[in-house]
C-alpha cells in the first residue's frame, strides 16, 4: 500500500489503522452507556410493570388505594411520554433542561439518565405482558396456600415473566447499543462521534462510518449469540412427563 490510498478500501483500512486509539475508545463507551443504561432501565422497567399490574382492591384502605392509583397514574404519564418521543429529542432536553435548572450534569452522565429513562418505559410494557401471560391459576393457587400476594409476584410470577420476555430484552439492549449513536448531540464522545472526528481529517466520511458499521455488526452479533445461550440455558426442560402419563405408562 502506498503513503496515500488510492480507493475506498484503502482508506478504510488506513482511518481504521490511524484512528484505532478513537475507535476503542468510542467502542468502550459505547458499551459502558448502552450496558449500564439498559441494565438499570430493565430495573425501572420492572418497577414500572409490577406498578401497572397491581390491581386496585377496594377492600383496601383509602391511603393505600389513593397512592397506588397516584402510581399508576404517573408511570402511564412516564410511559407514554418517553414512548412517543424519539430519543435524540429526549437527550436534549434532559441534558440542557437539567444544565438550565443548575444541575451540571455531564454528557455521560446524561446519556446514561436517558437511555435507562427510554429502557425502563419500553420494558414496562413487555414485563406487563410478560406477567400477564402467566397462567392466572398460578397466583390463586399460591394466594390460596398462604403466600402474600408480593411472595406470589417474587417467587412465582417475576421468575417466569422474566424467562418469557428474554427475547425483548435481547431486542432492547441490542437497539441502546445502537442508539446510543444519537448521543453525540449532546457531546457523550462514543463511537459514531468518533468515527465523525475521524473522518473530518482527511474528509473521508463513508470511509469512516463503514469502518463503525463493522464494529457495530460485530458487537450486534456477539451479544445477539450470547442472549441466545441465555435463552436456551433458561428455557424450560421439553422432555418432562406428566404425572397424569407417568401412571398411565406404569400400569
Amino acid at each position: 500500500m502506498t503513503d496515500t490510498p488510492t480507493n475506498s478500501l484503502e482508506w478504510v483500512w488506513f482511518i481504521a489503522q490511524k484512528y484505532s486509539d478513537l475507535f476503542i475508545r468510542g467502542t468502550l463507551l459505547t458499551l459502558a452507556v448502552s450496558v449500564t443504561g439498559t441494565i438499570a432501565g430493565f430495573l425501572l422497567g420492572y418497577i414500572v410493570g409490577i406498578v401497572q399490574d397491581t390491581k386496585i382492591n377496594k377492600e383496601d384502605y383509602f391511603f393505600k388505594r389513593a397512592m397506588l392509583r397516584f402510581f399508576k397514574v404517573l408511570s402511564a404519564v412516564y410511559v407514554e411520554l418517553f414512548r412517543g418521543t424519539p430519543m435524540i429529542v429526549q437527550a436534549m432536553i434532559v441534558f440542557y433542561g437539567l444544565r438550565q435548572a443548575g444541575l451540571e450534569i455531564d454528557p455521560i452522565s446524561a446519556g446514561i439518565l436517558v437511555t435507562l429513562l427510554n429502557t425502563g418505559a419500553y420494558m414496562a410494557e413487555t414485563v406487563r405482558g410478560g406477567i400477564n401471560s402467566i397462567d392466572a391459576g398460578q397466583r390463586e393457587g399460591a394466594l390460596a396456600l398462604g403466600m402474600s400476594p408480593f411472595s406470589v409476584m417474587l417467587g412465582i410470577v417475576l421468575p417466569q415473566a422474566f424467562r418469557n420476555i428474554i427475547p425483548e430484552m435481547a431486542n432492547t439492549f441490542l437497539t441502546n447499543l445502537k442508539m446510543t449513536s444519537v448521543l453525540n448531540v449532546i457531546g457523550v464522545q462514543e463511537l459514531f462521534l468518533q468515527a465523525k472526528t475521524a473522518g473530518g481529517t482527511y474528509y473521508k466520511y463513508l470511509e469512516s462510518y463503514l469502518v463503525i458499521a463493522l464494529i457495530y455488526l460485530v458487537l450486534c452479533f456477539v451479544f445477539s449469540r450470547v442472549f441466545a445461550l441465555i435463552e436456551k440455558k433458561l428455557a424450560a426442560r421439553k422432555d418432562y412427563v406428566l404425572a397424569v402419563e407417568y401412571m398411565e405408562n406404569t400400569q
